[in-house]
């Protein structure tokens, strides 16, 4: 069953927001060295609770997204659109991660999806 197992947040100051989020819970937050500014985060050593990102904010529709694994990316977005969701960024890929596209359920909260596949590029 897919699973929820990243969260991104949005940030029209990523140092400050950084700041907040490693000084009030402790999370560790590192810039990624890909090609785009997004810092990775990690909340804990743990097993339960997931990890996340901080990306730039781009635009005033950009809202905190949790992303869910699944198996087969192409699948899921026929999925998505079959039950009444809408596809507001198509499948691209993640170089070195895998294949990402992002939605709306239909009550217009945005999710991301993710195919691993680190042959993606």
């Amino acid at each position: 069953m897919p699973r929820v197992v990243h969260f991104e947040i949005p940030a029209d100051d990523p140092e400050r927001v950084i700041g907040f989020f490693e000084k009030t819970f402790g999370w560790r937050i590192e810039k990624w060295d890909g090609p785009i500014d997004y810092w990775l985060v990690m909340t804990g050593e743990e097993e339960h609770g997931i990890d996340g990102g901080i990306t730039r904010r781009e635009g005033e529709d950009s809202m905190v997204a949790n992303t869910i694994d699944v198996p087969d990316l192409d699948a899921y977005i026929a999925k998505v659109e079959e039950h009444g969701g809408e596809i507001v960024l198509p499948k691209m890929a993640v170089p070195g991660v895998g294949w990402m596209a992002y939605f709306k359920d239909p009550e217009g909260n945005l999710h991301g999806m993710m195919q691993s596949d680190t042959s993606a590029a």
